[in-house]
């Protein structure tokens, strides 16, 4: 009597095992895939605008409306953040509060790119330490807990090799320099818990060959697992390959902190349409990149590679980080003969994968100039092959077809999904 009690209570509590792991599996399966854009930092940088005009602007209230203009043009390409450069000096701090409320009201998260002023020694401040650039930076975010919001990226010291003690290439200093950017990661890091606000305080922007030297595998994972750089190269085929081998080298994912054409000493002069081509072919292809977690188009305004030109159309390279920004969005549901949503159906696209939630409801985003065929597969369906029709394919039903096994085939696979 005692072992059928033991089997009857083996039995109900696998059976328990097995349904609550499964759920846990279909929760998982809701934050795979399901993407609205290609990357999880779509952002445009301002730093013309909100770090030069700092103290010209402090007082001119009218420049409000240059402000706002700014970012609902940002907004509007489908970008997730805006980069503001405003110093973090308590004399910019007023105006450095007005480019984030627009920001907020424009519907964007902020990524915090600017400096204390004494690093550099920018508007004429007195330079600063390592060991003070981590106090100021602590208590900057303790005292200012409402500039910050959840999903907003804060750069401590973007290009910190450019001030303080200088670039780690040169004053034999590179122990230190890594040691102080994970110092002052870490007082963020804590700042921002104590606070409540899930901020990303790790984007620690640099030189393209400034990372290569300082971001190893150990420095990385201290820095929470991302190489930023600032980056400009000649070809779209030379950026993709530098992600690569950053990301190869420090095993961490690259964001693009800073990127654009044309840089007139290494792009040398482009037409709009020129520019307009080669970022096409640069988001081609950093789409398909999978090291690479986000990206910053260097500049709005004020530079070379401005896509808004003061009291000017916008140049076509803004319609083209539209495009991919805001990329077009194919939703479905794959279900079984029956009707039944399949949960956990993997769905492979050109750019993107998705998992089927608990409704077999997926999404992911593609480009509409572009032909897409998704493939579907989930373990005891036959695999299928869909291609997208951008003209009416909004929203479908995917029908999987259960594959045809054996009787001998049903038990083995009933017994793995007991034991296995």
């Amino acid at each position: 009597m005692k072992f059928k009690y033991i089997i009857i209570a083996f039995i109900i509590g696998a059976s328990i095992f097995l349904v609550t792991s499964r759920k846990a599996q279909e929760f998982n399966y809701i934050a795979i895939g399901d993407e609205d854009k290609f990357w999880k930092v779509q952002s445009i940088d301002t730093m013309k605008y909100s770090r030069d005009l700092s103290r010209e602007k402090l007082g001119d209230k009218s420049f409000d409306s240059i402000i706002d203009d700014t970012m609902k043009k940002i907004s509007a390409t489908g970008a997730t953040h805006v980069s503001i450069g405003t110093p973090y000096d308590s004399e910019f701090l007023p105006i450095l509060k007005r480019w984030v409320d627009s920001a907020r009201k424009n519907g964007l998260k902020v990524w915090f790119r600017g400096n204390w002023s004494g690093w550099e020694g920018w508007f004429g401040y007195p330079k600063i330490s390592r060991d003070e650039h981590i106090v100021l930076t602590k208590n900057f975010i303790l005292k200012n807990p409402n500039l910050f919001k959840d999903g907003d990226i804060f750069t401590a010291c973007p290009e910190c090799e450019n001030g303080g003690p200088g670039d780690p290439r040169h004053n034999g200093d590179l122990s230190g320099h890594r040691a102080f950017l994970i110092k002052e990661y870490a007082a963020a890091r804590s700042a921002f818990e104590k606070i409540g606000k899930n901020v990303r305080a790790n984007f620690n922007s640099m030189n393209g060959d400034v990372a290569a030297l300082t971001m190893d595998k150990a420095t990385t994972k201290a820095l929470g697992g991302i190489v930023a750089v600032d980056h400009y190269v000649a070809t779209p085929d030379k950026l993709v390959a530098d992600i690569k081998r950053l990301s190869a080298g420090s095993g961490g994912k690259v964001v693009l902190s800073e990127f654009g054409v044309p840089i007139p000493d290494i792009n040398g002069k482009m037409s709009e349409l020129e520019q307009a081509k080669w970022i096409n072919s640069a988001l081609e292809k950093l789409v398909k990149t999978e090291e690479l977690e986000g990206l910053n188009y260097w500049v709005s305004v004020g530079g070379s590679t401005e896509i808004w030109p003061r009291n000017s159309a916008p140049r076509m390279a803004a319609q083209t980080i539209t495009k991919f920004f805001n990329p077009e969005i194919f939703s479905g549901f794959i279900v079984s003969e029956s009707g039944k949503p399949i949960v956990g159906a993997a769905v492979k696209g050109e750019y993107r994968s998705a998992v089927s939630g608990f409704s077999g409801h997926f999404k992911m985003p593609y480009l509409k100039d572009k032909p897409l065929k998704i493939e579907i597969t989930s373990p005891e369906y036959l695999a299928k092959t869909y291609t997208v029709d951008p003209e009416s394919d909004k929203q479908v039903e995917i029908i999987l077809v259960k594959e045809k096994v054996g009787l001998m085939s049903r038990f083995w696979k009933f017994i793995k999904s007991i034991f296995i």
